[in-house]
């Protein structure tokens, strides 16, 4: 960030827009606070890698988290440099990445078979798209009230979803310590590449923590919650059957539809529940 003033300032993550709003057959004018969307460019020693439509909040905790969960780094400390940047047409994210990791990456870039889409950026073929999560060795465990009381944390953690209702949260919880990060954004996967980026940060065990998700769970959204380690998922929608197969080879615990009076688990159920956990699967 910058104090400039010939520098464009960073966009707000909330406007108030005036709208008219219609009930019971008469319409009021007012305003209503809706989420800005804004292009933020991940460029690599100089390059543009991709550019994702998001929440310009966390954007530092996104550019190391896209940058883990696409395979392009391996480490925090593979990132030399990092700069976020306001720019007329959005957010720059600057990242400077030792030249052999840069060399992986831009021969991946020319081998791209299409555009890149949300979740799925710069992959080359169906085979990449679908590959296996990595193998999650969690040695954690909830009982079925425990999880339920760390996803009614999230709730109240969403600042900007109280304010505009119309973005995704992720959420990490590890016992004994509590809801130690949230993340928010329009997208989903972004939210998750955001608490990526900041649980790395912090010194903790995702191999004991919890992640809680506002949206439903599909492939990428494990394949994402494996690169941070976590043994467990709990998720506010409904999987779909790609993302239970993929939690199950991953050894991850998936929970969804994760309400106030249970939920259902689909893969690894014994991390969930009294007993002690064991390699247990409902997925044949």
């Amino acid at each position: 960030m910058t104090d400039d003033p010939a520098m464009p300032d960073f966009p707000q993550p909330v406007r108030r827009i005036a709208r008219d709003a219609w009930k019971d057959g008469a319409t009021t004018r007012g305003e209503r606070a809706v989420p800005e969307e804004t292009p933020v460019a991940l460029t690599y020693n100089g390059t543009t890698h991709a550019v994702m439509m998001a929440s310009p909040l966390d954007i530092a905790d996104f550019a190391l988290g896209f940058s883990l969960t696409e395979g392009i780094i391996a480490d925090a400390a593979d990132i030399l440099s990092l700069d976020v940047i306001a720019v007329e047409e959005g957010i720059e994210a600057r990242m400077w990445i030792a030249e052999e990791k840069m060399g992986h990456l831009s021969a991946r870039r020319r081998h791209l078979a299409g555009p890149t889409g949300c979740g799925l950026c710069g992959v080359e073929s169906l085979s990449e798209a679908v590959k296996p999560a990595a193998l999650v060795a969690s040695h954690a465990h909830f009982t079925p009230d425990a999880l339920l009381a760390a996803m009614a944390l999230l709730g109240p953690a969403q600042a900007l979803n109280h304010e505009t209702r119309a973005v995704h949260a992720a959420g990490y919880f590890e016992p004994g310590r509590g809801l130690l990060a949230v993340c928010e954004d329009v997208g989903r996967h972004n939210a998750l590449d955001k608490l990526v980026g900041k649980v790395t940060r912090l010194e903790a065990e995702p191999a004991r923590g919890l992640l809680l998700l506002t949206s439903r769970v599909s492939i990428e959204m494990v394949q994402k919650a494996a690169v941070l380690g976590v043994g467990v998922i709990a998720a506010v929608s409904a999987p779909t059957s790609l993302a239970i197969r993929t939690a199950d080879a991953a050894g991850i615990t998936l929970a969804a539809i994760v309400r106030p009076d249970g939920f259902e688990l689909f893969t690894h159920p014994a991390r969930i529940g009294p007993d002690e956990p064991s390699r247990q699967s409902h997925v044949a």
